[in-house]
């Protein structure tokens, strides 16, 4: 197959070719339009873009054929959807961008997405956050449904589109670019208690797999494989994808949230005085 072959979607779905379109025209339409001295520099915008275009590539291009019939690639899929995608599209702080499109909607527009912001902040909740972000892989892969989902297109969909959602709702909490300093976002210190947390139960599914006795997930013996690799190698392979990876992310994420700290670790805001006075 030709590099052109290899990226044109194995599965066309109209509607994940027009939600990537909007996110990336809305993304560049704030950029060409917002303040230069408040334009976010050229290392975000590319870890930005890095970010989106690696869940599209899982999505729609042949990668999503092998993600069907292997199911390491299948593990390896989900692990840029929920967690390597996300994490640089948070990372990258898209939302001053977006936001400057808000003043340019018409005010019986915003008002209808009103109830968008109670879902989201509802979503956002840190025990519904945390809770959600592992429930999802668990769910997902519990055996029975992981069977239906494989052969159902729309499930598939699905599956795909939810642990995308909900891997850009976890970190977005996570790397929230608020000071916990001077607003209400959510404090360094339960950041990290979060990526702790939820990566312990990560690891034990992953353990799991990895080390069951006989086939977990019998769907790509009905299917076939698209390689021929024995299907206890293949079983293996994506246990360590859910087990090992994701720990790393939160390892990484805590890190990085541990700078953030840091670099603010004694500095007085006009929030922080104002605490102190009224506590005074």
């Amino acid at each position: 197959m030709s590099v052109a072959e290899y990226l044109i979607p194995y599965d066309f779905s109209p509607v994940t070719i027009a939600g990537f379109m909007l996110v990336l025209g809305f993304y560049g339409y704030g950029l060409l339009n917002m303040p230069e001295e408040d334009r976010p520099g050229s290392g975000r915008i590319l870890v930005f873009m890095v970010g989106v275009m690696m869940c599209y590539a899982v999505m729609q291009t042949r990668f999503d054929y092998y993600s069907q019939y292997m199911f390491f690639v299948h593990r390896g899929q989900h692990l840029i959807l929920h967690h390597l995608g996300p994490f640089l599209i948070a990372l990258s702080n898209p939302l001053p961008v977006m936001r400057f499109l808000h003043g340019r909607i018409k005010p019986g527009i915003r008002r209808a997405l009103v109830p968008l912001g109670w879902i989201y902040r509802f979503l956002q909740h840190p025990a519904i956050a945390s809770f959600l972000f592992v429930g999802l892989i668990y769910f997902w892969l519990w055996p029975p449904i992981h069977f239906d989902a494989m052969l159902s297109r729309d499930l598939y969909w699905i599956m795909n589109w939810s642990m995308l959602l909900d891997g850009l709702l976890f970190w977005g909490l996570i790397f929230d670019p608020r000071s916990p300093m001077n607003s209400n976002a959510l404090g360094y210190g339960k950041r990290i208690l979060l990526l702790a947390l939820v990566a312990i139960p990560q690891m034990v599914l992953g353990a799991t797999i990895v080390f069951s006795r006989g086939m977990v997930y019998d769907v790509y013996e009905v299917c076939g494989r698209a390689w021929p690799m024995a299907p206890e190698t293949d079983q293996l392979l994506g246990g360590l994808l859910t087990w090992i990876p994701p720990a790393m992310m939160s390892i990484l994420g805590i890190l990085i949230i541990l700078r953030r700290a840091m670099r603010e670790d004694g500095k007085i805001t006009p929030y922080s005085e104002e605490l102190k006075a009224t506590h005074s």
